[in-house]
């Protein structure tokens, strides 16, 4: 007997309650995550348990996780960098330096308009949207 990994299963489950941006700011993971640590009051911090690794051509990439847990709530922020060494963990979307998933409760629209328009003002950041999970081709890059 065969056991067979239900990828698609994962995934939604992953994501079910999740919000994803995807943020162009052509800085280094840690510059920016001090910004938003800084500017905004997170305390994202790097998780080598999340790193995820990718081999492409004989050849690894890491992509860091940055992760911070609101404290009293459910709610925790991961910051992915997007890029390695001219890899992609999205290929997808090679325009994005970085992708923000948010799990936990349930954020309203005018907390989540109010989290990106605060992100939108850093001076590093050119582009902040909301990405739905159905348009992320790798999303099982993403699972940590």
């Amino acid at each position: 007997m065969k056991l067979k990994i239900d990828n698609e299963t994962i995934a939604r489950e992953f994501f079910e309650d999740a919000i994803l941006l995807g943020i162009a700011a052509p800085i280094k993971d840690y510059q920016f995550s001090w910004q938003l640590n800084q500017t905004l009051g997170f305390d994202f911090r790097i998780n080598h348990d999340f790193e995820i690794q990718l081999t492409k051509k004989e050849r690894r990439y890491y992509f860091s996780i940055y992760e911070y847990a609101v404290p009293s709530t459910s709610v925790t922020h991961y910051l992915y960098n997007n890029q390695f060494d001219g890899e992609y963990l999205l290929p997808e979307f090679k325009h994005l330096d970085f992708v923000w998933l948010i799990k936990g409760e349930f954020m309203s629209t005018d907390e989540l308009k109010a989290l990106i328009l605060s992100i939108k003002a850093l001076p590093v950041v050119q582009l902040v949207n909301e990405m739905t999970n159905e348009k992320i081709k790798n999303k099982q890059h993403l699972i940590f």
